[in-house]
This record gives structure tokens, C-alpha cells and sequence, in this order.
């Protein structure tokens, strides 16, 4: 992209002095040969590790807890650790505009990123020496850190799969290599860790997750620090003056409501509760599976099977549709899947067995990476060079914070219906009720599609995202 209102997917998104201009679809030819490009294996390898840590400290975690006898409560109140990811957007200014300490001269997207890498790792390890047994306060700070390291990682990576790209196809075609990237690394921690940890231990597992940084490590010593935001940068007061404290605090906030005006609040209410379907009963997923009685080694084949076939066909799908019909139809079908793949998890309830499980894990698989590449394609099409970071943040802190904020409260949702409807039926029916929390934010694509039109502007219909 450049800074041209012609080619930068923000524009136009509330800028009337720029209106979109019809692109020629790209063949079968061009996508391939994009591939082709270093950076796209780069974004893929850094998508990669975006997605390790997120589980580790989350479902993954959840698990670990579970087997060691940790009460459903405790946790889903251990899962807060999450609100790193959901608070990014206070420190994203510093990543915006200021070199991370010592490594600075990598430039300022490397440098943020190979540091939170290294933190990433040092977290990991410390939550491997410590374990269950030195107590839940001290496990779940070093899931602290390594959860903070993780979302200002996000935040670092989030600029430069947006700067780094030359043009609006490009910032697709990147979004789906992180998407994949990230896929698989969850994948790992969601699977291949389980079956491991049956044979090794969580602690050693966890040992070998925190050396599978290092793919991320190698992809940003590799990596080219994007220099498209510089000139946008060098434009705007420094950071040491009052002007440039309040630009970059500021500054991105009003960009965005300048610009998407009355329909911002809607956007960010909409970004909000999309993936509630999906959060909400995060911390649950593996505790269920456990209390099914369903074997790690089931849990980790059908998700390195079944579920990574669907995983891959959603994101594929994802894009197709993105740029066949446009991004807000797809926002719709997204959400639409992620209400039935998290309903269908109380069919295990009812009906438990191997056949059902690989069913269902299927959907919810589809469902997800669908809907991901739907939300984070929207999302990168409604910032602007020069407040890249801080603005993305914020778009995924909005979308994250209520949904780590209602998930801690999961497992105490599970225990409060257990004694009417035991415990597997408390888990069904939670499952049924998080599954309608889509209905909301379905509402509100729907008003916010008929407010810009079927062919409105950039970053709402996604045509030019």
C-alpha cells in the first residue's frame, strides 16, 4: 500500500474526498504468484508466532489445570490472564512511535517483535519450572507475562503485516498467510501439546513450546522493516513534545471517528460482540472434553486430522468469499457459523462418541477460521498509515475485552446450573446460550451494511479491503 487514498483500504471508509475505484479481480495466476514472495512466508512464520502463546495461557492452560485437580471456578477466573490481549491498546502508542531498548536499531517493528518473542519464551519456561505445585498465584504471573508479551507481540506484528503490505490485495493475501500461521500454531497448542503432555508431562511440553518461538525469531531476523509509514511519521510532531504526546495517545482516536463518524461507535460495538460465540466458553472447551471422559490422544488426532483439514478449508473459504460477494456478507456468514460450531458442542452431551466429537470439532473449526479471516481483514481495512498499531489495538482490544471479561466467568456458569442440570447438561446448556450471543452483533452488521450500501465504502463492504 502507499499512502495514496487510491490503494490505502482505510480510505474512503469515511473519507468522502476519495472514493474507491473498481479493481479488476485477480486471477488464479496473480494469487499464485504472490505467494511466491518473501514476504508472505515471513507473515506466515510470524502468524505463527502470534497464535503459540494465545492457548498456552488460555484453553491449553485450562487443561493442564484441570488434570492437576484445579476447580472449574478457579479456572475460569485464571483465564483474566487473557485481559493482556484486551488492554493492548493502552501501551500500543509506545509501539507506534517509540524503539524498543537495545534492539531498536532492528528497526521499530522488528525490534518490539523479538522482544516480546524473547519474553514469550522466558514466560513459557518459567510456568514449566514452576508448575501446579508452586501454586496457582505464581504459575498464572509468568502466564501473565507471557500473555502480556504475547498481545504487544500482536500489536508489533498486527503494523507490519498492514505496512509491509504494497497494496490492498497484498494486505489480504498477507492476512490469510498470518491466519494461517496462526491457525497451525494454535493447532499445536491444541492438539499436538495434549498428546504430548499424555507422554511427557505438561511441564516438559511446555518447555518445547517456548523453543517453537524461535520460528518466530528466525522469521523476524529475516524479515524487512517497513518503511511505508515513515514518511507519515517523519510529517507528525516529535513524540517528546506535548503536539506528539497527544498525537500519539490521541491521535489514532480521533483519525478513526473522523473518519467512520457516527457509524465508529456501531463499528466498535459490532467488533465487540462478534466473537462472543467464541470466547465466552473458552476456558470450558477442555475441562468438557475431560469431564466426557473423551482420551488426549482423541482430543489431539481429530484436531490434527479433521480439524486441520477443516481449518484450512475455512480459511480458503474465507477469502473466496471476502472477495466474490464482498466482506460484509461474509462478516454475516461468519458469525452464523461461529453460533452453530459453538451450539453443536452440546450434541456431545446428548450424544457422545468419537463420530460426533470429529463432527463437531469439524464445524467449530470451519466456523472459526472463517469468521477469523472475515473479522481481521474488516478490521485492517479501517486503519491509516501513521497509526497503524495503535489503531488496529484498539479494534482488537474492543473485540477481545468483553469476551475475556464474560469467559472468566464460565466455569462459575457451569458449577450454577450443575445441580439442576447436572453436570454435563450445565455444560450443554451454556454451550446453547453462548451460541446466541451472535444474534446481537448480526443485528448490527445489518444495519451497519444498509447504512454504507451493498457497495459502499472501503472497509465496510471489504471489495476494496
Amino acid at each position: 500500500m502507499t499512502t495514496d487514498s487510491r490503494t490505502h483500504p482505510s480510505r474512503g471508509a469515511g473519507d468522502s474526498s476519495a472514493e474507491p475505484r473498481p479493481r479488476a479481480k485477480r486471477s488464479a495466476l496473480d494469487v499464485l504468484r504472490g505467494l511466491r514472495q518473501p514476504k508472505v512466508g515471513v507473515m506466515l512464520a510470524l502468524g505463527f508466532s502470534s497464535g503459540l502463546p494465545f492457548l498456552l495461557t488460555a484453553n491449553t492452560f485450562g487443561y493442564w489445570l484441570r488434570d492437576e485437580g484445579t476447580s472449574l471456578v478457579a479456572i475460569g477466573f485464571i483465564s483474566w490472564v487473557g485481559f493482556a490481549y484486551a488492554f493492548k491498546v493502552y501501551w500500543s502508542p509506545l509501539v507506534d512511535r517509540v524503539d524498543v531498548p537495545l534492539l531498536g536499531r532492528l528497526g521499530r517493528r522488528r525490534g518490539w517483535m523479538l522482544a516480546c518473542q524473547l519474553l514469550v519464551a522466558i514466560g513459557l519456561i518459567g510456568m514449566a519450572a514452576l508448575g501446579v505445585a508452586g501454586g496457582l498465584a505464581a504459575i498464572g504471573a509468568f502466564a501473565l507475562l507471557t500473555a502480556f508479551a504475547s498481545a504487544t507481540q500482536d500489536i508489533a506484528i498486527d503494523a507490519w503485516r498492514i505496512e509491509a503490505a504494497s497494496d490492498p490485495h497484498e494486505v489480504g493475501l498477507l492476512t490469510s498467510a498470518a491466519q494461517l500461521g496462526y491457525r497451525i500454531a494454535m493447532l499445536i497448542t491444541d492438539a499436538a501439546i495434549i498428546a504430548a503432555a499424555a507422554r511427557i508431562g505438561w511441564p516438559l511440553s511446555y518447555v518445547a513450546m517456548a523453543v517453537l518461538m524461535g520460528v518466530g525469531v528466525a522469521a523476524t531476523l529475516f524479515a524487512h522493516e517497513p518503511e511505508r509509514a515513515d514518511v507519515v511519521l517523519h510529517g507528525k510532531p516529535p513524540l517528546w513534545s506535548l503536539r506528539g504526546i497527544a498525537d500519539a495517545v490521541v491521535g489514532p482516536f480521533v483519525d478513526f471517528f473522523r473518519k467512520h463518524q457516527a457509524a465508529g461507535l456501531l463499528i466498535l460495538l459490532m467488533v465487540a460482540l462478534y466473537r462472543l460465540p467464541d470466547f465466552v466458553m473458552g476456558p470450558m472447551y477442555n475441562p468438557y472434553y475431560h469431564d466426557l471422559g473423551i482420551s488426549k490422544d482423541m482430543v489431539a488426532l481429530v484436531r490434527g486430522s479433521f480439524g486441520l483439514v477443516a481449518t484450512f478449508v475455512g480459511l480458503a473459504f474465507a477469502g473466496l468469499s471476502a472477495v466474490r460477494i464482498g466482506l460484509m456478507p461474509t462478516m454475516i456468514a461468519g458469525l452464523v457459523l461461529e453460533a452453530f460450531g459453538t451450539g453443536a458442542f452440546a450434541l456431545l452431551a446428548l450424544h457422545p462418541g468419537d463420530a460426533m466429537f470429529a463432527c463437531v470439532m469439524s464445524l467449530d473449526s470451519f466456523a472459526q477460521a472463517f469468521a477469523g479471516v472475515a473479522l481481521v481483514t474488516y478490521m485492517s481495512s479501517l486503519t491509516s498509515l501513521g497509526y497503524t498499531a495503535t489503531q488496529y489495538a484498539m479494534l482488537s482490544s474492543t473485540y477481545a475485552l468483553l469476551g475475556k471479561f464474560l469467559k472468566g466467568f464460565s466455569g462459575a456458569g457451569v458449577d450454577a446450573l450443575t445441580p439442576a442440570y447436572g453436570l454435563l447438561g450445565a455444560y450443554a446448556t451454556m454451550f446453547v446460550a453462548t451460541a446466541l450471543t451472535a444474534i446481537a452483533p448480526l443485528l448490527l452488521i445489518a444495519v451497519l451494511w444498509r447504512m454504507h450500501g451493498r457497495t459502499g465504502q472501503a472497509g465496510h463492504d471489504g471489495r476494496s479491503a
